[in-house]
C-alpha cells in the first residue's frame, strides 16, 4: 500500500511538471534565412531602412540596405518584414529570473544563501530554465539576461544566460563572470514601528561596516597571493576581481556611498566596476567617467526617494548620465522585479519621453549591458559575425502600444512565442467570443 501511494505521488508530480513545463526549446537552425524589408535598429545608434539581414548557422552573415545588398533567394527561406522593425534581443541587467518561481513557496526560492560573505555562491546552478516567468519575457523581445544572487554583504557570482534552453548548461553564455556586493548604507531610517523618527540619519556603524568589507578583500587578496595549502572556496572565488577576469558589481545608491565604493574598488586594484542602482549617480558623473565606472540604473518607473528631489528624477536620470559620458544600462530590480523584467523595453521608452533619442534608449537595453557584461563580441548589436539573437516587431518595440513581436530568434533558432498567458488568452477568447 505504501509503495502504491509513492507511485501515485510520483505520477502526480510528473503530470503537474509536464502540464506546467516551459515551451520546448527551439531546434538548432538548419536552413539559412533572410529578413527582408524591415527597419533594422542595429543597437549602436544606427538605423537601416528597408534592410536585408541574412542568417546562417546562428550568426548574421549579411546586413545592409536591401537595394544594394546581393541575395541568392533560392538557397534560403525569406521572411517578408516590410513595414516592420528588427531589433537585437533585449538584455536584462541585474535580474533574478529563474531563481524564484513563486515567492510564497519557499522550495521554489533560490534567491540567496545564508551568511554574509558568499562570493563562491554560483547563481547559475540554481537557474531554472523551466520557469513559466522566463517564457513570458520572449513575446516582448527580452531574450537574454544576467542571473544575480541577492543577500549578504557579498552575495555571490552572476552569469549571463539566454532565455530558451533545456538546462542551465545550455542557457549559459558567460558563467561566473561577476561578483556582487551590497555596499553599507551611509544613512538609515529610524524604525517607526519602535517609535523612532522615520527620517534619515547617519549610520553610526558605517565606518565599521566598510572596514569589514575592506578586511575581507584584503584577506582574499593575501590568500590568493599565498601558497593556498588549505583550500578556501570564498577567497578563491574573489581571485578574478584582482586579476581582471571578473567584474565587480556594487549595489549602492547614495552619493557618499557611490564615491566611497568607487575609491575603495580602485584602491583594491579592481578595474572592472559597475554601480548597481545608482540613484544619486548623477551627482558624481565626473568620478564615474574618470574611473571608467558603468551604471546599471535602478528601475525607471519609480518615485523619487527624497523629499527635495525632482518629481521626475527617476525618469530623466538616464539622460543625465548618458549626456555626461557614463555607460548606462537599465535594470528592473524593486517590487515585483521578475514580473517587471518583461517591461524593460517600456522603461527604455520612458527615457525617450525625458530626453534621450529612441536609438540612445535602445542602447540602454542592448549594446550597453552587453558591453558591461562582457558579451558584446557576440550579442547586443546586429552586426556581421555576431549571434542572430533578434526579433521582429510590428512597430516601435519601446512603445507598449506597438511592441507586437511576430518572430524571435536566439542564435538563429526560431523561438516559440507561446506562453501560459497566451494559452489562457486564447482559451477564454474562445469561451466568450460568441457571447453578448
Amino acid at each position: 500500500m505504501k509503495l502504491l501511494n509513492k507511485i501515485n505521488t510520483v505520477l502526480f508530480l510528473l503530470c503537474v511538471t509536464l502540464s506546467f513545463a516551459q515551451q520546448t526549446p527551439a531546434p538548432k537552425q538548419s536552413k539559412d534565412f533572410a529578413i527582408v524589408g524591415a527597419t533594422a535598429h542595429i543597437g549602436n545608434g544606427t538605423v537601416i531602412e528597408n534592410s536585408l539581414i541574412v542568417v546562417s548557422n546562428g550568426k548574421i552573415t549579411t546586413i545592409g540596405p536591401e537595394a544594394s545588398t546581393p541575395l541568392t533567394r533560392q538557397a534560403m527561406d525569406i521572411i517578408d518584414a516590410k513595414g516592420k522593425h528588427v531589433y537585437p534581443g533585449f538584455i536584462v541587467s541585474n535580474g533574478t529570473l529563474g531563481l524564484v518561481e513563486v515567492d510564497a513557496v519557499k522550495a521554489s526560492n533560490d534567491l540567496s544563501e545564508m551568511g554574509t560573505f558568499n562570493p563562491h555562491i554560483r547563481s547559475i546552478i540554481a537557474y531554472n530554465t523551466e520557469s513559466k516567468i522566463i517564457e513570458s519575457m520572449r513575446p516582448n523581445g527580452v531574450l537574454l539576461g544576467q542571473v544575480v544572487p541577492r543577500g549578504g554583504r557579498v552575495s555571490g557570482t552572476s552569469s549571463v544566460v539566454q532565455y530558451d534552453a533545456w538546462n542551465w548548461e545550455d542557457a549559459a553564455i558567460k558563467m561566473d563572470n561577476g561578483v556582487h556586493i551590497n555596499w553599507p548604507n551611509s544613512f538609515s531610517r529610524g524604525r517607526w514601528w519602535l517609535g523612532e523618527d522615520p527620517g534619515l540619519k547617519p549610520n553610526k556603524d558605517y565606518a565599521k561596516q566598510v572596514k569589514e568589507v575592506a578586511d575581507y578583500f584584503n584577506e582574499s587578496k593575501s590568500y590568493n597571493k599565498g601558497s593556498k595549502d588549505e583550500g578556501h572556496l570564498p577567497f578563491e572565488a574573489m581571485a578574478g576581481l584582482f586579476n581582471g577576469t571578473k567584474h565587480l558589481y556594487i549595489n549602492v545608491n547614495d552619493e557618499k556611498g557611490i564615491t566611497d565604493a568607487v575609491n575603495f574598488a580602485k584602491s583594491q586594484g579592481i578595474s572592472n566596476i559597475t554601480i548597481v542602482g545608482g540613484y544619486q549617480a548623477g551627482n558624481v558623473t565626473n568620478l564615474l567617467k574618470q574611473n571608467n565606472v558603468s551604471v546599471m540604473l535602478r528601475r525607471v518607473h519609480t518615485r523619487p526617494q527624497l523629499e527635495d528631489d525632482d518629481y521626475d528624477l527617476p525618469f530623466k536620470l538616464a539622460k543625465k548620465l548618458v549626456d555626461d559620458g557614463v555607460l548606462v544600462s537599465l535594470e528592473p530590480s524593486g517590487q515585483m522585479e521578475r514580473m517587471n523584467s518583461r517591461n524593460l523595453p517600456f522603461y527604455a521608452g520612458t527615457t525617450v519621453a525625458h530626453g534621450l533619442t529612441k536609438e540612445q534608449a535602445l542602447q540602454l537595453i542592448t549594446q550597453n549591458p552587453a558591453k558591461i557584461m562582457g558579451i558584446d563580441d557576440m550579442y547586443g548589436t546586429l552586426e556581421v559575425g555576431k549571434s542572430a539573437t533578434l526579433f521582429i516587431s510590428e512597430g516601435d518595440a519601446l512603445d507598449m502600444r506597438t511592441n507586437i513581436v511576430s518572430k524571435a530568434f536566439i542564435d538563429g533558432r526560431d523561438l516559440s512565442l507561446e506562453t501560459h498567458q497566451t494559452k489562457l488568452w486564447k482559451r477564454y477568447s474562445e469561451k466568450y467570443k460568441n457571447q453578448d
